[in-house]
């Protein structure tokens, strides 16, 4: 093989895929977007291409992608975190090859490819349609990304339909030559979603969601301080002129009082009820009331209510509370993207460019969505107009119909509020008694799933009690009733309100059976990490002697270190996720201005390395050292070899993040004094131990969310196994699925047998022997230009969202 030669490609095997960025640069908007550019671009386009096939086993050189393809990126539509702005980063990746090649350009109205596709408006006609036609041919691109919402994702539809007539009159007018037309007979199309609005149907999340919701809650936390010394009500208006879901999200987080929302306006008596609620509140020893506006719930006359709402004279004339309004406005759209987002556009920027690869002239346009944990694509058209039949069914009063449209994870979000805010606990009791508790070391996320866990709880008429300190408390008679009140403004706050501790149960077993006698005790909710999964499956071994223990239980896996078997995500790890990637960025930027310096990092998470790969992925790791992925001195060499070169380039600092039990011996102080002398003369090192700070804050909106949600599952799952096995009056569970873990498997919660799950654990060293994210650790090296193969045998396929979500589920 011979490389091709850098300036013009001769020899035919190196193909350009992406351009020199500079021009591309919008001050100080869409921070971010260098997350989808760097995944679109640097995966491919800064690596050299060989004309080679794809290996048996499915996975591919990264020296073999894309043979003779040129991919074209473009933004459009309003900004949002993570959807692709110059940060940085984004200044890392020109094309090494010719820097002259033209990058992309900021028009008045969105970006475009270097001037290729012309403006938004332009675009919008045939003539501009014909002149970015001409300009794609005459490059030789095939293939496009287009990153935007709906209406830029139509247009490229629209575009694409068009190629043929518009190549065919290009021809005729000699704007192209026959040899160029022929080159360029089709065009592909993939899309992505940015948009803090998650307004697009067919993915649970858009990207820049989650940064739009981080931002949200920072103001929520800090209004609800000012809101309690004060005893105000607070109404808050967030965006969505079209969608609820930022403002349904954010409520869900704090725990608000009432939520409006355009899928559901307020019916004719909602003014009683209102104040009805936020009197109850009061009452019951809150000091202050929250209510959440999505702009566009009640239309003003055009369209939203844009601050003219009429909520804080209600509640001023009708109950005489002190009232303020914030609104919220495009803060919501600034600041620094969520390790979420980034990660997430990181994966969707990859599975596009697979697509793209994979395309043939029959391949429909496809949009690549996020589905639970999986990466899948949808037809583009497809999502467009399930998207549009949620707009119609608002116009035309079918409200129910627009949030089934949303999909089940809005629905899902939707019933859990209800549940929590509107729906109070039933006079008749069920009889039943249900203890909660937390089981090892804290986890920010925990006291959101003890709060749904105890009001869902009550709502279903039953007694809930409060063990506190774990099974130790249990053991001891740690326990206490506990009501709807006393868990009331849990949401936000980090660590556990319950105690937790490590202790396993199996040598307390008489005193802990005799407790659950003592309090009737007849279901257990354990939310904890793994020594919570480990304690369950030594009480269901205490079975066979301890009758007191025949009682449903169900394991919630809340830990920072994901390490819990049966669960894809625990409650904790988005928030240390946040937290260190958060560090690592501040970490990064003291050393703007000083000599080249590389930081040695060391994250939590015990044998596994979560944590540090995905804070790898987040925070643009050169190295993450994991237990998973064993690695010698060679290893360690090589990486320093590689960073050496990069810091005689103009990079200036370097990032390495090491898991606390990856290797015994190769400690962080070995590493550090090994790039330190291996770099001297290039570059400098400081080393950081992250420790504690990553179980403690306050949890993220996604933690908070996850966690009330899990809550809420778990106590309707033992809801109905106390009713499957009562039994005149007394509670006898002895079979294998009345002890369940609830996790997360890909795209939904399940419930899982403990039994079962110990053949997919490696109890020596408290992880699960699959892990699905050691799948991602590949694009981690090639964001860090490291030559490396890319498993792709798991690529999505193109699914169609009509069966999706549509086709209404099978009853439970």
């Amino acid at each position: 093989m011979t490389e091709s030669d850098p300036k013009n490609g001769k020899n035919g095997n190196f193909v350009p895929l992406y351009s020199h960025p500079k021009s591309c640069l919008i001050p100080n908007k869409n921070p971010g977007m260098a997350r989808e550019f760097k995944s679109l671009s640097q995966d491919l386009g800064l690596f050299r291409i060989w004309k080679m096939p794809p290996s048996p086993e499915g996975s591919r050189h990264t020296e073999t992608l894309g043979v003779g393809k040129a991919i074209a990126v473009l933004t459009s539509g309003g900004d949002a975190q993570g959807k692709g702005t110059p940060t940085p980063q984004i200044s890392r990746i020109p094309n090494p090859r010719d820097p002259k090649i033209p990058g992309i350009q900021n028009p008045v109205l969105g970006m475009t490819l270097g001037g290729i596709l012309g403006s938004r408006r332009d675009f919008r006609t045939r003539e501009g349609r014909l002149r970015a036609a001409r300009n794609l041919a005459k490059r030789g691109i095939t293939n496009l990304c287009v990153i935007g919402g709906d209406g830029s994702l139509t247009g490229a539809d629209t575009f694409r339909a068009e190629w043929g007539g518009l190549l065919a009159e290009l021809l005729k007018t000699g704007g192209i030559t026959a040899e160029e037309a022929q080159r360029s007979s089709y065009l592909n199309i993939v899309g992505m979603v940015g948009s803090i609005d998650n307004d697009f149907c067919g993915t649970d999340m858009t990207i820049g969601t989650d940064s739009a919701l981080h931002r949200i809650m920072e103001i929520v936390d800090a209004i609800t301080t000012t809101a309690q010394s004060h005893q105000r009500t607070f109404v808050l208006e967030v965006m969505g002129r079209h969608c609820g879901y930022l403002a349904l999200i954010t409520a869900l987080a704090c725990g608000a009082d009432w939520v409006f929302i355009p899928e559901s306006p307020p019916k004719d008596d909602w003014e009683e009820h209102l104040c009805r609620r936020l009197a109850e509140t009061r009452d019951g020893g809150s000091r202050l009331n929250i209510i959440i506006v999505a702009e566009g719930a009640i239309d003003n006359g055009d369209g939203g209510t844009r601050g003219n709402n009429p909520f804080s004279p209600l509640v001023v004339k009708r109950l005489g509370y002190d009232t303020r309004v914030t609104i919220l406005g495009h803060v919501q759209r600034g600041g620094t993207p969520s390790a979420f987002d980034r990660i997430l556009a990181s994966r969707m920027g990859v599975e596009a460019v697979m697509a793209l690869l994979e395309g043939t002239p029959d391949t429909p346009a496809c949009v690549v969505s996020l589905s639970g944990n999986q990466a899948v694509r949808l037809p583009l058209m497809e999502c467009v107009q399930v998207t549009k039949d949620v707009t119609t069914a608002m116009n035309e009063g079918r409200f129910e119909d627009a949030v089934k449209l949303r999909g089940r994870s809005f629905q899902n979000n939707w019933n859990v509020y209800k549940l929590l805010a509107h729906i109070r606990p039933p006079a008749t009791k069920s009889g039943y008694t249900v203890a909660v508790m937390n089981v090892g070391a804290p986890a920010a996320g925990m006291n959101a799933a003890v709060r749904a866990t105890v009001r869902i709880g009550l709502i279903h008429g039953h007694r809930m009690l409060a063990v506190h300190d774990g099974f130790e408390g249990l053991a001891f008679g740690m326990v206490e009733e506990i009501g709807w009140n006393a868990v009331g403004s849990w949401t936000g706050l980090g660590g556990s309100k319950l105690g937790t501790k490590r202790t396993l149960p199996k040598k307390y077993f008489e005193e802990i059976s005799a407790n659950i006698s003592k309090f009737g005790i007849h279901a257990l909710i354990i939310i904890g990490g793994f020594e919570a999964f480990m304690g369950g499956m030594e009480l269901v071994e205490g079975r066979a002697r301890f009758e007191e223990l025949c009682i449903p239980m169900c394991i919630v896996p809340a830990t920072v270190s994901n390490n819990v078997p049966g669960s894809d995500f625990s409650i904790g790890a988005d928030t240390a996720l946040n937290t260190i990637t958060t560090t690592c960025d501040l970490i990064k930027q003291s050393a703007a201005g000083t000599k080249r310096r590389v930081f040695i990092i060391e994250t939590m998470g015990g044998f596994c390395g979560y944590l540090a790969t995905m804070a790898g992925l987040a925070a643009g790791a050169d190295a993450a050292y994991i237990f998973e992925e064993p690695f010698s001195s060679r290893d360690l060499q090589a990486n320093v070899d590689h960073l050496t070169e990069k810091m005689k380039t103009t990079v200036k600092r370097g990032l390495v993040l090491r898991n606390e039990r990856c290797n015994e011996n190769y400690t962080t102080d070995f590493i550090y004094n090994l790039y330190s002398e291996e770099g001297k003369g290039v570059f400098d090192c400081r080393k950081n131990v992250l420790g504690h700070m990553q179980q403690g804050g306050s949890p993220t909106p996604f933690d908070r969310n996850f966690g009330t949600k899990m809550g809420a599952k778990a106590v309707a799952w033992i809801t109905g196994k106390i009713k499957e096995c009562s039994r005149h009056g007394r509670i006898f569970a002895n079979t294998a699925d009345s002890a369940c873990l609830l996790g997360m498997r890909k795209r939904s919660l399940v419930f899982q047998p403990i039994a079962e799950l110990r053949q997919q654990t490696d109890f020596e060293h408290r992880i699960p022997k699959e892990q699905w994210w050691l799948r991602l650790r590949p694009i981690l090296k090639i964001l860090a230009k490291y030559n490396t193969e890319l498993d792709t045998s798991e690529t999505a396929h193109l699914e169609h969202l009509t069966r999706k979500v549509l086709v209404p589920e099978a009853p439970l």
